[in-house]
């Protein structure tokens, strides 16, 4: 598998996008989902990396600078026939490495709640990040939750 930075032009690429989007949607409630859509994955606050089986997407992941020392993960998906293969396992090293590249110390982020977002949770837990307070703009509410790594 290889991990390169994302073309947004790139068919495979919007078409995960796209994806990711309807499957936030329909997993949280109207005005709960605050996954970036492709003109916010532009923003040059974000850097976007993706992950390649051969000629096939298999997932993608970003971060987003929140100040000198805090960043954001965003748009976390795994395509639909990757499930379970490590990619977004080996796309979340990838931004830890990043972001301690770039001297964060901190990275967040906001995900849903339920059972839909069990597996990336546990993802997430088993890296070290734990629940804690909303950050940025978020508010915590009971279909959503923030959690935190120290870097």
């Amino acid at each position: 598998m290889r991990i390169v930075f994302a073309d947004l032009n790139d068919p495979q690429t919007q078409d995960l996008i796209a994806f990711h989007q309807q499957e936030m949607l329909s997993a949280s409630p109207p005005g709960t989902s605050f996954a970036l859509e492709l003109s916010g994955l532009t923003d040059p606050a974000v850097t976007v990396w993706t992950a390649w089986l051969a000629d096939n997407l298999a997932g993608i992941g970003a971060l987003k600078l929140l100040g000198t020392d805090q960043g954001e993960i965003k748009s976390m998906r795994t395509a639909p026939g990757f499930l379970r293969r490590g990619v977004a396992a080996l796309l979340l090293e990838t931004i830890i490495d990043h972001a301690r590249e770039r001297g964060l110390t901190r990275l967040s982020l906001e995900t849903g709640s339920g059972p839909k977002f069990e597996p990336a949770l546990a993802l997430y837990r088993r890296r070290g990040f734990e629940n804690g307070p909303a950050f940025a703009n978020y508010a915590i509410t009971e279909f959503n939750q923030c959690l935190h790594f120290t870097l």
